[in-house]
């Protein structure tokens, strides 16, 4: 590794360290929720890569607010699924 890469990665290793010691002083809530929009970011970036179709599905199934969605709309049938109407 040359000299500069190694000053750039010295770099960032400090300011990674910086932004942990900062994210340690957050709410365990709020950390989870920067944690959601970090990963949200992240894929939404990886996935550009991908048709744009795909991409948008993916946006979508990774965004926490979607998510919490699903989950309320999949709790609402949990009750109904529970009564086995229909499986006959």
């Amino acid at each position: 590794m040359d000299e500069t890469a190694e000053n750039t990665s010295l770099m960032a290793m400090r300011e990674a360290s910086v932004i942990e010691n900062e994210f340690a002083q957050l709410s365990t809530e709020a950390q989870l929720s920067l944690l959601e929009r970090l990963v949200h970011r992240t894929r939404v970036a990886v996935t550009s890569r991908l048709d744009p179709w795909e991409a948008g599905l993916s946006a979508m199934a990774a965004d926490p607010e979607m998510q919490r969605e699903l989950t309320r709309i999949n709790a609402e049938f949990h009750a109904a699924e529970a009564d086995h109407l229909g499986n006959d």
